[in-house]
């Protein structure tokens, strides 16, 4: 007797090769296309109307069914008030990593589950080895779009009975099949963006939900050298977007080095970039796959954001559940907020959010 998968279908070329290479497996197919944003565009179309038309194309060109749920208030209530409240706190979150742990592989597994799935599958550039009871999340075979990064807080209940269909798939080649079978979402650009909520002015977003609250951007020193739109538009390291123009230092560009939430201040520098760079961090909400280690102390890689090569650290767990997490070599513009990710070799070994960088 056939399996049956239930694949996320978001209308972009990834899962649809997905849902096509399953079919191809032998598989009985079914396409869930999750809406978890309720908004309409400027001009009054709701934007994920085109998205669930080609979910519908691809669909009856597979000849599978197809189905569509709504988890916006699930997304509302998990994600976005998170990402809201990070923000207000002064920090960067990374909405799509909860978004993975708190609706692809909650709500939407559960649901998927109930329309009798055997498994549940999504476009995820990444692989998956189950033994037994025990899960481990691997690497994709494409260096450039692995997206474990976005996975590592994902639980080992929510890992069984996943598949990850593109884990050995390159994009080139995911374009070339989708190309070759017809799809009509071949030729759709990547998505970009937060995840569900898309492509948008991202300062003019925020300010509809949180209050900007202008303040001085200055110098260690004391020098004033403008005003900022509010604190939660900038991040660690950020040159572009100060509009300090005409104030340029003899050693370059200037730069942002800290964030005072207290005073309202943003502090700028120029020159060297020594300042920027961080020794350690601390990360705590830590999600070890698939266990946590034996050892109190080891040695692995890390990414500290999700475009970056890996870095060799060794690892500290502390006992009140947070890890100290030291750099072989000093790490430019360790940002709050966002996800110290863990990895030895092609196993990704989980990760934690980062709550304090540190200079030695």
């Amino acid at each position: 007797m056939k399996k049956t998968v239930v694949v996320g279908m978001s209308g972009g070329v990834d899962s649809s090769v997905a849902a096509l290479l399953l079919k191809q497996q032998g598989y009985n197919v079914i396409g869930l296309f999750m809406k978890n944003w309720e908004e309409t565009a400027d001009d009054g179309a709701c934007t994920a109307e085109d998205d669930y038309a080609d979910v519908r194309r691809v669909a009856n060109l597979l000849d599978i069914p197809y189905y569509t749920v709504n988890f916006s208030k699930e997304y509302m209530d998990r994600v976005f008030t998170y990402f809201l409240n990070e923000y207000k706190a002064g920090r960067t979150p990374n909405p799509d990593v909860l978004c993975n742990r708190e609706i692809k592989f909650g709500p939407f597994k559960d649901y998927a589950m109930g329309l009798g799935a055997d498994f549940i599958a999504t476009g995820h550039y990444c692989g998956v080895k189950h033994d037994g009871n025990v899960h481990y999340l691997l690497k994709a075979k494409d260096g450039n779009k692995d997206q474990t990064y976005f996975l590592n807080q994902v639980s080992q209940a929510q890992l069984s009975n996943v598949l990850f269909p593109l884990a050995n798939l390159n994009k080139a080649d995911v374009r070339k099949i989708a190309e070759e079978n017809g799809l009509a979402t071949a030729g759709k650009k990547d998505s970009t963006g937060i995840c569900f909520i898309g492509e948008r002015n991202f300062r003019q977003f925020l300010m509809n939900y949180i209050p900007a609250t202008p303040g001085d951007i200055k110098t260690y020193d004391g020098r004033v050298l403008g005003k900022h739109v509010g604190l939660m538009y900038y991040t660690i390291g950020q040159r572009r977007g100060l509009d300090i123009g005409g104030q340029k230092g003899d050693d370059g560009r200037w730069f942002v080095i800290e964030k005072d939430l207290k005073n309202n201040v943003l502090y700028v520098a120029h020159g060297a970039e020594d300042k920027l760079y961080s020794d350690a961090l601390i990360m705590n909400e830590i999600n070890f796959m698939p266990g946590t280690p034996n050892e109190t102390t080891f040695e692995c890689t890390a990414k500290f954001r999700y475009r970056q090569d890996e870095q060799k650290v060794t690892v500290t767990k502390n006992a009140d559940g947070s890890a100290y997490v030291e750099f072989f070599n000093p790490q430019r513009a360790i940002t709050e907020g966002q996800y110290c990710v863990l990895y030895l070799n092609e196993y990704c070994l989980g990760g934690g959010v980062i709550v304090k960088a540190i200079k030695k």
